[in-house]
């Protein structure tokens, strides 16, 4: 297909050639009324020909015309087209006027329906490519924090990771709750795996032209069972525009370190009972004569003689320097001295490289676009790296005057040869005198590395509970090699000026094989830890073939009909096969035959399909108000028969109220209201209507057995509906350059299906069925200005965003009070009714009547039953953007803010239980005094007083064990941080014409700098551990990197 289309494409160059019997040049300068500066990236074309320039950055412009008369065309977005015939004079000089229309641009849709933006009757938000890329990440969507209204992205940091979205806050309490993606008219399979990324992170940023982020089910009811939670529409660059060939250069590189470093203390080495030692990898006793010499010389004659090597916490002996044993020097024994950058030590230098190139061409009959991106990713982690290939088309051609071909995709290879850990990485901490870059070069210690005989492990520090980390990432790996293949053609025929048809087909189709490798047989505690393998391959592909039919009438001057009718067929194919070696025979050789026990085998095929009929229908009176009418019907094999036709209708009304009452006011330039009610869907997944049998352990070891499925499904499920009204106001001052818009919304999610726990006296786990409500009420601001707009070239635009959601439990199912979203440890984060949705509920320690911490005899009391520990919804989220520009020179900065909302950190509760953060090195010697107060009156007539009492430092923050007095890991997930900031300068075209290019820019650029505020000192708060709804759990994350680069983009 793509050397067809390649072919198509080189016949339209070579039509693309001029005869110019006799030429002159003609010169000159393009400049704004407004301000008198010239007007860089202005269109400059030969009237009733494709050849043409655009202006540089100077407004300059040279041009070869016919010596006969003809006419230039000038034309820029936001000014008014303008004819300048070409007389004899060889310059000219010309003053562009503002469209006193230009915010009424242009905006695409649901299904690719182009609309002026003053017409839509809800929100949305478009980002240009050129503001995704200008501080470039390797998944895109990172790009929308702290830039889109409402839109929370939260990722892991690793290469290659995929992200999490959410658009106005959760929805459903069981189902996906992350926005429908679509590139160029093909929905996009959007991944919830975070190691494996997907979806929208395979993307090249630089193919990109728009991004429009369709909030709520009010802009995407046209998509109807899939819209619940918000469109993200991708239109890619097309070559549209392009006279003659061109091509473009994007280059860049980034260079990536942790953005937090925790606060570790470095006063007290690793161990307990302030004694540090190490015997064996665990807490041996000391029988050694030699041994027991060297131990009475650093803790004295009545230490008790055993290791302390067996516990991974801090609380052992000062760091004086004592000789002691530690885990490198075999029988010798070496000075206890803090190492203070041992954590730095774990982490590498990560680096990333994006390299793409493409070739644009077009004439008066279409246009194509070719690209090639390369992206190369070496993580912050040892042995992690991530690898990416895209290869793209997009073309569009007018076959004959009524009939045009749109040819989309991209062709996506991408892989790594061990991804990086999620979660559970609790080795970036240790004991506090361990050297890392010791612990890199373990096999340097191996001959002298002692362990218990039982044990045949890498050297490390410690035996008990933690591997050697850089023996994990280099002979536990996690590889993988991903094809994908994304596309679409088209057909539009136009009937007349009044009516078109367009005929779409489109699939998403993606193999991935996982390799998992557990390279030597180790035996740990005289248990044998044996080499294993295992081999994932999913396949997965959905196909979209749509045809919508479009009439358009003028039906008197003021009045206008525009409407859409369509069906899409949309089929799904899910296929995984897993097999797993679980004892090696030979170690070393990764195939499934080389198993000393049967494999391990699983495999699971999913099939279904969605038919849907929609149509849509816009009315205009006087180009200023509009309504907006539309219906869709989807037919869902995954629901029963009886119960799986479902209809989805919106309504919208645009008023734009300066035009309808004439008002003509410098200070009030453009004033519009609007409002719209709509329902959408969110389906079932397939195979929960009729009950299942799966595949189980063979019986005897050879015969295949299969049992009935511990779930009840059901089959009258339907899908959930998500109802909701918005209304808002958009409104620009002193002709533009203030701007305010602002919305209000409720969305409403009714029949959630869930899967309700029922008593195991059943013999089942649990029922499907429809039940549940859940509420999201929210308002969004955008504020949008130019402070200082001088005539010497100096601008200075700044936008700010707000937005406030809130989500409710409304109810359950009957007799149900409580879903669980996830839990951990008897932690739990839930959907109980009449709480916010994802409210944490844990054990609490008991507070005072004015909310301090009660203690008894020194030590926090814990409260009975479980209790309400926080919420994962932040109170606000928002960004602000700057942008200076001065002749060429642009200097911008984003900050991203997250106010509120809470996170479970594991990892930051068992760094303090195990003495590991500075706070613990308080009060060893003396004790600690809790910060609160002690009863000392009786428990039915408290008398509270300030507490006193001295207790142990280990006893006291053993208290912040998270496994067992959660709410000592509840962590206020507020930050404020500087997401991007980048310098760019226009290369001055004088400069670029002598590489013959027509424009080229550099950019010093970087990402994640600094976090302004928190409320924790030792983790950055942005994580997203699980995905899915699983949000507000960390354990030892892989850390978000600060990262600093340059960019570089050459036009020819």
């Amino acid at each position: 297909m793509n050397k067809t289309l390649l072919a198509v494409m080189v016949i339209w160059l070579l039509h693309s050639s001029y005869a110019v019997a006799q030429s002159r040049m003609v010169s000159g300068t393009v400049t704004s009324q407004e301000d008198d500066l010239p007007l860089p990236g202005v269109s400059v074309v030969l009237k009733g020909t494709t050849k043409g320039i655009v202006t540089g950055i100077e407004g300059e412009f040279n041009l070869s015309v016919p010596e006969e008369g003809s006419t230039l065309v000038f034309s820029f977005i936001g000014m008014l087209a303008q004819e300048v015939p070409i007389g004899n004079q060889a310059a000219y000089n010309v003053v562009m006027a503002p469209d006193s229309r230009q915010l009424s641009e242009v905006v695409v849709t649901a299904f690719g329906i182009e609309r002026e933006k003053k017409a839509l009757g809800y929100t949305m938000q478009e980002v240009s490519g050129e503001e995704l890329t200008e501080v470039k990440t390797a998944n895109v969507v990172n790009n929308l924090s702290g830039r889109v209204a409402g839109v929370q992205v939260s990722s892991n940091g690793g290469p290659g990771s995929s992200s999490n979205i959410i658009i106005r806050g959760m929805g459903s309490v069981s189902r996906n709750n992350q926005p429908l993606v679509v590139v160029d008219g093909v929905p996009l399979q959007q991944s919830n795996d975070n190691r494996y990324g997907g979806g929208i992170s395979e993307i090249n940023p630089d193919n990109i032209a728009s991004m429009s982020i369709l909030k709520g089910p009010n802009a995407a009811a046209l998509y109807g069972s899939r819209a619940a939670n918000g469109v993200i529409l991708i239109t890619t660059k097309n070559g549209s525009g392009t006279l003659g060939i061109g091509v473009e250069i994007s280059s860049s590189a980034t260079f990536e370190r942790p953005l937090v470093k925790p606060d570790f203390q470095n006063i007290y080495g690793g161990g307990n009972g302030y004694r540090t030692w190490y015997t064996n990898g665990r807490s041996g006793a000391i029988t050694d004569p030699l041994e027991i010499d060297q131990y009475r010389d650093a803790y004295g004659p009545n230490a008790p003689l055993s290791g302390t090597a067996g516990t991974d916490e801090s609380w052992g002996a000062p760091m004086d320097g004592r000789l002691v044993r530690q885990w490198w020097t075999g029988t010798d024994v070496a000075p206890l001295t803090p190492q203070p950058d041992n954590w730095d030590e774990f982490w590498d230098t990560g680096q990333t490289f994006f390299n793409s190139v493409a070739l644009t061409g077009g004439n008066d009959k279409g246009s194509f676009r070719l690209s090639v991106g390369r992206l190369d990713q070496k993580g912050i982690m040892y042995n992690n790296d991530f690898k990416r290939n895209n290869f793209s088309i997009n073309s569009a051609y007018n076959l004959t005057p009524k009939l045009k071909a749109v040819v989309s995709g991209e062709y996506v290879e991408s892989g790594s040869d061990n991804r990086s850990y999620q979660s559970g990485q609790q080795f970036i901490w240790s004991h506090r005198h361990v050297s890392w870059e010791r612990l890199k070069n373990w096999r340097d210690y191996e001959d002298v590395h002692i362990q218990r005989s039982s044990d045949n492990l890498p050297p490390n520090w410690q035996h008990t509970y933690f591997t050697n980390p850089f023996y994990s990432q280099e002979f536990l790996t996690y590889g993988n090699a991903k094809d994908r293949l994304r596309g679409n053609a088209s057909l539009t025929y136009d009937f007349n000026d009044k009516l078109s048809l367009m005929v779409r087909s489109g699939t998403d189709f993606w193999t991935d094989t996982r390799i998992n490798v557990n390279a030597w047989e180790r035996v740990s505690n005289g248990n044998p830890l044996y080499g294993a393998y295992s081999e994932e391959v999913i396949r997965n592909q959905e196909s979209n073939h749509d045809a919508i039919l479009s009439y358009k009438q003028d039906i008197t001057p003021d009045f206008s009909f525009n409407a859409q009718a369509g069906g899409v067929y949309r089929s799904n194919y899910f296929k995984r096969n897993y097999a797993a070696v679980t004892q090696l025979v030979i170690d070393g050789l990764y195939t499934l035959d080389n198993n000393a026990v049967p494999n391990t085998n699983q495999s699971a095929i999913e099939e279904f399909n969605v038919q849907s009929l929609f149509g849509a229908a816009q009315f205009s009176f006087r180009d200023a108000l509009f309504l907006d009418v539309t219906g869709r019907n989807d037919w869902s094999s995954t629901l029963p028969a009886s119960n799986n036709s479902f209809f989805y209708p919106s309504v919208s009304v645009s008023a734009v109220v300066t035009d309808l009452l004439n008002l003509n006011s410098n200070l009030l330039s453009f004033a519009k209201v609007r409002a719209s009610w709509a329902q959408v869907g969110n389906d079932a997944d397939p195979y929960q209507l009729y009950q299942l049998y799966n595949a189980q352990t063979p019986w005897d070891g050879s015969l295949p057995a299969f049992g009935e499925s511990t779930d009840i499904n059901n089959a009258n499920l339907k899908p959930e509906i998500t109802t909701g009204q918005e209304f808002g106001f958009d409104l620009r001052f002193l002709d533009g350059r203030i701007g305010l818009d602002a919305t209000y919304y409720s969305q409403n999610t009714e029949d959630q299906i869930l899967g309700v726990e029922i008593s195991k006296a059943s013999g089942y786990n649990r029922r499907f069925l429809n039940a549940g409500e859940v509420t999201n009420k929210g308002v969004e601001v955008m504020v949008s200005g130019t402070p200082v707009q001088l005539g010497n070239g100096l601008q200075w635009d700044v936008s700010l965003n707000y937005a406030r959601n809130r989500s409710m439990v409304v109810e359950l199912a009957e007799g149900l009070t409580t879903y669980t979203l996830h839990a951990t440890r008897g932690m739990s984060s839930e959907a109980r009714v009449g709480q916010p949705y994802g409210t944490f509920y844990g054990t609490a320690f008991q507070r005072s009547p004015e909310g301090d911490l009660v203690f008894k005899d020194g030590r926090p009391q814990v409260a009975s039953g479980q209790q309400v520990l926080g919420n994962i919804q932040p109170d606000w989220i928002g960004g602000m953007s700057n942008t200076l520009s001065f002749k060429g020179i642009t200097l911008s900065a984003l900050v991203d803010v997250r106010a509120g909302g809470d996170i479970f950190d594991e990892g930051t509760g068992t760094a303090r239980w195990t003495g590991q953060y500075a706070e613990t090195a308080v009060g060893r010697e003396e004790g600690v005094i809790g910060k609160g107060v002690k009863n000392v009156g009786s428990e039915e007539a408290p008398v509270y007083v300030p507490n006193d009492v001295i207790v142990d430092a280990k006893l006291f923050y053993s208290y912040n064990n998270p496994r067992t007095y959660h709410e000592s890991a509840i962590i206020d997930a507020t930050y404020v941080k500087l997401r991007e900031v980048s310098l760019g300068y226009e290369i001055p075209t004088f400069l670029t014409s002598k590489i013959k290019a027509q424009s080229a820019r550099i950019s010093f650029v970087g990402r994640n700098l600094a976090i302004l505020f928190r409320n924790n000192p030792h983790i950055d708060p942005e994580i997203d551990s699980q995905g899915g709804n699983a949000q507000g759990f960390t354990y030892g994350q892989l850390p978000n990197s600060r990262s600093l680069g340059v960019n570089l983009d050459v036009k020819f």
